[in-house]
């Protein structure tokens, strides 16, 4: 008896040991996803970026039909410029606990079937994730307009 102790540890200690392995192995083969870069922009569209604002965000939760948590981003998006404004590129930086960047996503918040967004008009919008990293803050990210179309 006083063999099968010491047997039955290391055992326990290899399978721990080989369990940790398989993890960090397939932690690292995941395909990290990159946000696509912007657009290029023309002198125009670059001095119209501030006359877009985005403001009044907030985050919630729902549970989809099966089962699954999805996050919105729900906000509003104002042009106080004088041009009408038919597509929009907002980034989004989501933070931790120590305001470390753990996730960039890039998305269009105003509709293409939509009319365009008339100067001095408001509209609210909502961006939808399926899954945000577990070292997110729960706060609703920084978010920069990086790109305009006419």
């Amino acid at each position: 008896m006083a063999e099968e102790r010491p047997t039955v540890t290391y055992i326990l200690i290899a399978a721990a040991a080989l369990g940790v392995i398989a993890a960090v192995l397939v932690l690292a083969s995941r395909p990290h996803r990159q946000a696509p870069s912007p657009p290029t922009l023309s002198a125009d569209q670059q001095a119209y970026l501030p006359q877009i604002v985005v403001s009044d965000t907030r985050m919630s939760a729902a549970e989809n039909f099966l089962g699954h948590t999805v996050i919105y981003l729900d906000g509003q998006v104002s042009n106080r410029g004088n041009r009408a404004v038919r597509g929009l590129g907002i980034r989004m930086e989501f933070v931790d606990m120590l305001n470390q960047v753990v996730l960039r996503e890039r998305a269009h918040p105003l509709n293409p079937q939509a009319p365009p967004l008339k100067p001095g008009e408001t509209r609210a919008f909502r961006v939808t994730f399926e899954h945000l990293p577990l070292e997110w803050n729960q706060a609703a990210p920084t978010i920069a307009v990086e790109s305009v179309e006419f």
